[in-house]
């Protein structure tokens, strides 16, 4: 626990420290006020003031964000973070938004009664099908017909166990299933190292997951009513598969993977993402409009993602750097348990996907080794799976532990709102769910697998 806190510490002595190298490289702690105070209005707007927040969120997610921008940009000179963070930024609506539109336009309509073991087949299906559409792809490909199945009976927690598993846990067997592993893949781990070192923690998690909702579901009982089911399941605007497919195929075009595919470097922006703002367009003008609006489809819900993200991903900027630095002067100490804690709390609150590069960084810097050069990451991979584990399954699973741990999370959210849905506050989900179930869970997962190892 020591060590945890000296890792989170941002106001150590090494920040503040005068004359050193670290003092000019680092931003301002205080910097790191934007990002809490958009967290904190995040949670309390839609609970305390929501009107005001409903009207003013995208202004305040980009003066908030401004704010960042020209502290670097003006204070620091520093305009080579402000470009790989847009990058990060493009990157991730672009492929929020594809799949969001995409999945609207396919209908998926299952005739059958719900019942708590029909809502535990699609969990499980949605979190199998995450590692190879992405939990964004499941999440959006499935939300809307788990409402449907669930109209009579539907309740917060039934919400509350789809981002759980099918928008977070689901995905961590594959570099497709969740940001930060294919970050990692990017950057050198190979393909399948992932499903054949946390299968057996996914597989269990989920297991006892199921069997929580089991016990809850089987009390929540659907009024009695005269519908007839046939049981049929069935599919329409299937031809919007081809454009998931185009998604999952793109996500490949990167020049790190294949050095064929052209980087349009300094442009914040590349073949990968075009290609997928062009499924946007083509998806949604192409896109069966009768479906569209059985899906009660509209465009909110993306927006409301891509205003409050762009705040986060500003803001947090400072944060970050200063934890990327922390976690590089104490890495020697830190052992897998404690990476595990470190990158999972964080997770919870920042992208997951830079804090996990951040603590890969460090894990490397143990060994003498850079994250930089794939061949030592590949080394890594195999040589100390324990730490790559530990970072990997925190990564990827405490990004379940609030609304905005994952990008899914936050656009399953508001589609059950718009679809009427009561979904619990940003402090409710947290202390009525995903702690007194996850940390538990998380909890066990570590002293199980990391307590006093590495």
């Amino acid at each position: 626990m020591k060590k945890l806190v000296l890792l989170l510490a941002f106001l150590s002595k090494d920040i503040f420290a005068s004359g050193g190298e670290a003092a000019h490289a680092l931003p301002n702690p205080w910097m790191v006020i934007p990002f809490a105070v958009l967290l904190i209005m995040i949670a309390t707007g839609p609970l305390f003031y929501h009107h005001f927040w409903e009207k003013n969120y995208p202004k305040i997610a980009i003066a908030l964000g401004s704010i960042t921008t020209f502290y670097y940009l003006v204070l620091l000179n520093d305009t080579h973070t402000l470009l790989h963070t847009a990058a990060e930024y493009i990157s991730f609506i672009a492929l929020l938004a594809s799949l969001f539109v995409a999945s609207g336009g396919i209908l998926i309509k299952i005739d059958k009664k719900s019942t708590p073991l029909l809502n535990i087949f699609v969990l499980l299906f949605g979190s199998v099908i995450a590692n190879i559409i992405g939990t964004t792809g499941a999440s959006m490909l499935l939300i809307r017909p788990y409402i449907r199945i669930n109209k009579n009976r539907i309740k917060p927690y039934h919400i509350i166990f789809f981002i759980f598993s099918v928008s977070n846990i689901g995905g961590a067997l594959t570099p497709i299933g969740d940001p930060p592993l294919f970050l990692g893949f990017l950057r050198g781990v190979d393909f399948f190292w992932f499903v054949e070192h946390l299968w057996y923690l996914w597989l269990p998690t989920l297991i006892v997951l199921m069997a929580i909702f089991y016990v809850i579901d089987s009390r929540n009982k659907e009024p009695e009513t005269d519908t007839d089911y046939t049981g049929k399941i069935e599919i329409k605007g299937a031809k919007n598969l081809i454009y998931l497919l185009v998604i999952l195929i793109s996500v490949f075009l990167d020049p790190g993977i294949f050095s064929w595919v052209p980087s349009l470097a300094p442009l914040p922006i590349g073949v990968r993402e075009i290609i997928m703002f062009t499924v946007v367009y083509l998806s949604y003008k192409n896109a069966d409009k009768e479906i569209l609006e059985k899906n009660e489809f509209n465009f909110e819900p993306i927006r409301e993602v891509a205003y409050l993200f762009i705040g986060i991903f500003a803001t947090m900027i400072p944060a970050l750097q200063l934890i990327s630095y922390e976690a590089k002067v104490y890495g020697e100490q830190l052992n897998a348990g404690i990476f595990y804690w470190a990158t999972g709390s964080l997770s919870a609150f920042l992208d997951n996907a830079p804090t996990f590069l951040n603590f890969l960084s460090a894990a490397l810097g143990k060994y003498g080794m850079d994250v930089t050069i794939k061949e030592q990451v590949s080394e890594f991979a195999w040589l100390h799976p324990l730490y790559l584990q530990a970072i990997s399954v925190a990564a990827v699973f405490f990004g379940a532990m609030t609304y905005i741990g994952n990008g899914p999370n936050f656009m399953v959210k508001s589609i059950c709102e718009r679809a009427g849905i009561k979904m619990p506050s940003f402090f409710g989900y947290l202390i009525k769910y995903s702690i007194p179930i996850l940390l538990p869970l998380f909890t066990i997962l570590w002293f199980i697998v990391y307590y006093g190892r590495g």
